[in-house]
């Protein structure tokens, strides 16, 4: 059997099927079979759709949190570290006989 992928909608899309469903000029099934799209996901669209509106409306802005570049910087160098540290481990063990093969 074949890798079985997932469809990705783009915003613009999922945008466009909420405001439809939310119009409410046609049932979910309805939009489901004009757009491909299963009823569950268009249901799903319409409630976070809403739920975005009323967060729009309340006043209280939802700011990314910001990284500095520090931080970047100090997560980029301990991924490096933790790298070194596991080639490190995984040559041991194989000199150790622990573990088969090497990479």
């Amino acid at each position: 059997m074949g890798k079985v992928t997932r469809k990705r909608y783009s915003g613009e899309f999922k945008s466009r099927v909420a405001l439809e469903a939310i119009r409410g000029e046609q049932t979910l099934s309805e939009m489901a079979s004009k757009h491909g799209v299963h009823q569950t996901m268009i249901a799903q669209w319409k409630r976070q759709t809403i739920e975005g509106m009323a967060a729009s409306f309340s006043g209280k802005a939802v700011a990314e949190p910001a990284t500095s570049a520090a931080e970047v910087e100090k997560l980029h160098a301990k991924n490096g570290q933790l790298l070194v540290e596991r080639d490190f481990l995984r040559d041991a063990s194989v000199r150790l006989g622990v573990t088969r093969g090497g990479k």
